[in-house]
């Protein structure tokens, strides 16, 4: 039976070139997690289907790769990490100092059509910092946002913040019944033209002042210092008042941590789950490659409680892996990867004794750091030298039997074609002084 299969739709086959670019991205972000004291931890790839159901309620299982084991359990590949942090949290760190400090990277899976930086398997890099309702909190995640992506090189970027309790003192001024209906209509207003915008503001039953009210509402866009005023005009409730108090401080504190120049305010962000309770926000690179938001995050000050805790303030967000990798390629921000070993050894012959020195010689430049690698196809030294050639190898070593009667190997330069015999206990000084240049 002939059988041919093939990778499963919305997912991808990563090549070395790939996961190099990749591993570098991580490590500059993983380098910024840590130096903010966040501190890494990976939670199982599936949960019980209950945990994302609790979250978002039932339609969330539309979206989820959900299963029913072999033990009749009914489990979800995880969408997100959030939900998972929460219920680890709640399960064994709940009278832990507070705050919790954590960050994560690692593959997320959600059932919906691929398109632009969206895949069905995907990967995210984010924190959680739960247990603080201060607007210092917000600050540091916000400013944890900004200073990842500049670790990558990327400077062509906002950060834009809205607030989910304006969203809901909108929705009560216009006397909304579906607010949550009415957030995710106005999160989606980039992706509508205004006339349809405005005929599903009207399926909520808004008038032309309530329409013109939510339009207003999303003009409320721009630097906070120019914005936060109009928004105090428009929002009249002392709720309100206080939560736009609460932007004002969380700006000023922005200012303190150097990354005021990236910050917009967009109350028109409302972000698509429905947990959020206050800050949000969302990272927008412009791009010609149809990518939207890079990653985003904010405040959930009730999802702990919902796992069965202890009402305990959190606030983190997500990188868009699969986003941000595209827009660094595109601007030419990732190096070109690496994949060629520094040397090649290359044993002239067959005799056990050559193949065994050879050995001990990649060996000990491995070492030492050298990154080396060796002839293990057996081929005659011509073919040898051509495969190292292909392979972009700057230096070759070989290790001939009369060289290895004196003590010596040579090394052979593959752009000159230069060769030098050198002792064998001075392969790798040598070598380190010809890779330096």
């Amino acid at each position: 039976m002939n059988v041919r299969l093939e990778k499963v739709k919305g997912t991808r086959d990563l090549l070395p070139e790939e996961m190099a670019k990749r591993r570098w991205v991580f490590e500059r972000i993983r380098d910024v997690f840590e130096r903010y004291n966040f501190h890494e931890i990976l939670t199982p790839t599936f949960e019980y289907t209950a945990l994302f159901q609790l979250r978002s309620g039932e339609e969330v299982v539309e979206q989820l790769y959900a299963f029913e084991d072999k033990g009749g359990r009914n489990l979800s590949l995880r969408p997100d990490m959030t939900s998972s942090v929460a219920r680890l949290f709640v399960n064994q760190f709940q009278n832990a100092p507070k705050p919790v400090k954590w960050y994560y990277i690692a593959n997320m899976f959600r059932y919906e059509e691929p398109q632009s930086g969206r895949y069905r398997e995907f990967w995210q890099a984010g924190v959680e910092l739960i247990g603080s309702d201060k607007v210092e909190a917000d600050a540091e995640v916000i400013a944890l946002l900004v200073e990842s992506y500049l670790a990558t090189g990327l400077k062509e970027f906002t950060v834009n913040i809205g607030d989910r309790v304006l969203l809901d003192e909108f929705a009560k001024m216009l006397g909304v019944s579906d607010d949550i209906g009415l957030m995710r209509l106005i999160d989606k207003k980039d992706k509508m033209s205004r006339e349809d915008f405005i005929g599903s503001l009207k399926e909520f039953g808004l008038s032309d002042e309530g329409i013109g009210k939510v339009l207003a509402l999303i003009e409320i866009k721009g630097k906070p210092d120019d914005v936060l005023p109009k928004a105090e005009e428009l929002f009249t409730s002392e709720k309100a008042r206080e939560e736009i108090k609460r932007l004002y401080e969380l700006v000023e504190l922005l200012k303190a941590y150097g990354v005021y120049d990236f910050i917009l305010i967009d109350l028109g962000i409302a972000r698509g789950f429905d947990y959020y309770t206050s800050v949000v926000f969302e990272a927008i690179a412009p791009n010609d490659l149809g990518i939207g938001s890079i990653g985003g995050g904010g405040r959930y000050d009730n999802l702990i409680e919902v796992f069965g805790g202890k009402p305990t303030p959190a606030t983190g967000f997500a990188i868009g892996i699969e986003r941000l990798i595209p827009i660094l390629e595109w601007r030419g921000l990732i190096p070109e990867p690496k994949l060629r070993p520094d040397v090649y050894v290359i044993p002239i012959g067959k005799e056990l004794e050559l193949r065994a020195k050879a050995i001990e010689i990649a060996q000990s430049l491995r070492k030492k750091g050298i990154t080396a690698d060796y002839d293990l196809m057996g081929r005659k030294l011509k073919k040898a030298l051509d495969y190292a050639g292909r392979l972009g190898v700057p230096y070759v070593i070989l290790v001939g039997k009369k060289d290895l009667a004196e003590g010596k190997v040579t090394i052979r330069d593959m752009e000159s074609g230069e060769q030098i015999a050198v002792k064998i206990e001075r392969v790798s000084e040598e070598l380190s002084r010809l890779l330096r240049g």
